[in-house]
């Protein structure tokens, strides 16, 4: 099994199938994400496919999620 470290280019990921938002601008800008085969999961971003994915656990990545679902975030956006 390939290991994957946070920083790794995202295109070295052997198998990665990655997914964006239906919510993403053209031109990309968004987020993409691939659940790896150790059930972690890569986060790109989509203007730079090659650039670096940040790795993490499922459990890390539904924090974030109920976060920005509750708005805990909007700050950021606005």
């Amino acid at each position: 099994m390939q290991k994957i470290d946070n920083g790794v280019q995202s295109d070295r990921i052997v198998g990665a199938v990655w997914t964006k938002s239906l919510h993403s601008a053209p031109g990309g800008n968004c987020v993409e994400v691939a659940q790896l085969p150790d059930g972690e999961i890569a986060v790109r971003n989509s203007r730079f496919p090659q650039g670096p994915a940040l790795v993490y656990t499922r459990g890390e990545l539904a924090a974030f999620i109920d976060g920005a679902k509750d708005g805990e975030f909007d700050a950021l956006v606005s």
